[in-house]
């Protein structure tokens, strides 16, 4: 009998130990504290989150070339820079794919890609791809909106722009623009959390 409790015991410990390690790394969640980072930029500079000292926070958005789903929020990526950064609240876009995977979205594309459309906020390269983990991202897009707090940067918003990727003009929720409109006027953001929709981030 005192086999088998033992016995039972090594196999509880062994299935936790399973389940810690599994769910280690998982990504943030909204409270968490992201912690800084230092990727390359489209224009050969390093960027960090600490280098924009007089934001309030950022809409972090892992993003790609090569993505449908990515390439059919561009324009709005874009507006959310125009509109937020002088609000304090800039676009910091990451590319997360393998580009031995994906070669088109390689640095050079990423400059190609950025000049074409006009890009205005930094396209970095999550070189390595040590970043998109932390983050928990599984899609281009994926995006994480952070409020700079005495804490640090806090995550306040998880997951999709908003609630229709084919068409701009018929969009309903704007889950982006509702948070980062909430936090500017210092109120919780209601819909913290949404499902990413697009393609699967390449390892």
């Amino acid at each position: 009998m005192k086999t088998l409790k033992l016995l039972a015991v090594v196999v509880l410990t062994c299935t936790l130990s399973a389940f810690t390690i599994k769910t280690e790394g998982k990504g943030y969640e909204i409270g968490d504290i992201a912690t800084d980072f230092s990727l390359e930029n489209i224009d050969g500079n390093m960027v960090s989150l600490a280098d924009f000292k007089d934001a309030k926070g950022f809409i972090v958005v892992f993003t790609c070339n090569t993505c449908p789903y990515a390439v059919a929020y561009e324009d709005r990526v874009e507006a959310l820079n125009k509109k937020y950064a002088d609000k304090g609240y800039p676009v910091i876009a990451i590319m997360p794919n393998n580009t031995d995977v994906k070669p088109g979205d390689s640095m050079e594309a990423m400059k190609a890609r950025a000049k074409a459309k006009g890009f205005t906020f930094p396209y970095l390269m999550d070189e390595g791809q040590k970043v998109y983990p932390r983050y928990g991202a599984t899609k281009t897009p994926h995006v994480y909106i952070l409020e700079k707090t005495k804490k640090g940067n806090e995550v306040k918003y998880i997951g999709a722009i908003d609630d229709n990727y084919k068409d701009a003009s018929a969009v309903n929720d704007k889950y982006v623009e509702n948070a980062v409109d909430a936090l500017l006027q210092g109120k919780e953001v209601e819909v913290n959390r949404t499902r990413a929709i697009g393609c699967s981030i390449k390892v």
